[in-house]
């Protein structure tokens, strides 16, 4: 178990990637913040920290998955609002950093590894490519309604196989849907793992597949996040009967303090979540 750690960081860039997007939540945009390295021992993809920025205006921090960590930087890579207050940090700012929470992803060296990612969901990938001692082994699919170049994928296909297809039209969506299903089927038979991040119908889709094929599938539900601490209940996650703790089995979690990374057949995404007692 890693023990979080709160501290106060610099921030020493913060850059934004491809285009700017509008939709019904705004003008939005992706962003590259990178801090200076925190003093932590251990970390693992998959993982995410919360991020206040210390403004004198912010009283809620925010959950950010982490995407990668050097030997000098933090980086976190997210989507925002063009005039959020994280679109609007600089150099030389500092944010209070708590972390890093919750569970990671399964590293299995000798194991081949499908990596499937949609969208933002692309980001805790180039940490694992980063840490994993055999990067050979892995694999990624990786769907985007952009242009590559607003995400964070050069370092990454120097490190590992990787595919990116468009899914900006449904013609394009349903083709990335065939190929995440033909890689996972592939990945069944070479007795394989498959790890994936994306939004919530995207993971929807991988985690019905799984199961059907009984194919070891760990899901990254970031998306679910809000406070970070387990408090505001907002995050909550279905278990199966295949969930470890038998006085849980069919019961709500946090996602937040029991993921974010669950595994396929410990939760459903199905059924509705009961009702609680008046």
């Amino acid at each position: 178990m890693i023990s979080p750690l709160r501290t106060e960081l610099v921030v020493t860039d913060n850059v934004p990637f491809g285009q700017s997007i509008s939709g019904p939540a705004g003008v939005q945009r992706f962003y590259a913040l990178t801090l200076e390295r925190p003093a932590w021992k251990d970390w693992l993809p998959g993982q995410f920290i919360m991020v206040r920025p210390c403004d004198g205006r912010s009283s809620w921090a925010r959950p950010l998955t982490i995407c990668r960590v050097t030997s000098q930087s933090l980086v976190l890579f997210f989507r925002v609002n063009t005039d959020d207050r994280f679109a609007s940090l600089k150099s030389g700012d500092r944010v209070v950093v708590w972390g890093p929470l919750g569970t990671g992803f399964e590293v299995r060296p000798g194991t081949s590894t499908l990596l499937l990612a949609r969208g933002v969901g692309i980001a805790p990938f180039a940490g694992y490519a980063d840490v994993h001692p055999a990067p050979s082994t892995l694999s990624l699919l990786f769907g985007h309604a952009l242009p590559s170049s607003s995400y964070p994928v050069d370092a990454m296909a120097a490190r590992l196989e990787m595919e990116s297809m468009r899914d900006r039209t449904p013609e394009e969506q349903e083709e990335f849907n065939r190929a995440v299903c033909l890689k996972m089927e592939e990945y069944r038979a070479r007795n394989g793992i498959c790890l994936a991040c994306g939004p919530m119908p995207f993971l929807k889709k991988v985690w019905k597949y799984a199961l059907e094929l009984d194919l070891p599938t760990q899901l990254l539900l970031e998306e679910r996040m809000t406070c970070g601490t387990g408090a505001c209940l907002g995050c909550c996650t279905l278990t199966s009967k295949h969930w470890p703790d038998p006085v849980r089995a069919g019961l709500p979690v946090q996602t937040c303090t029991s993921g974010p990374v669950f595994w396929a057949r410990e939760i459903d995404l199905e059924s509705p979540m009961p009702e609680r007692n008046a």
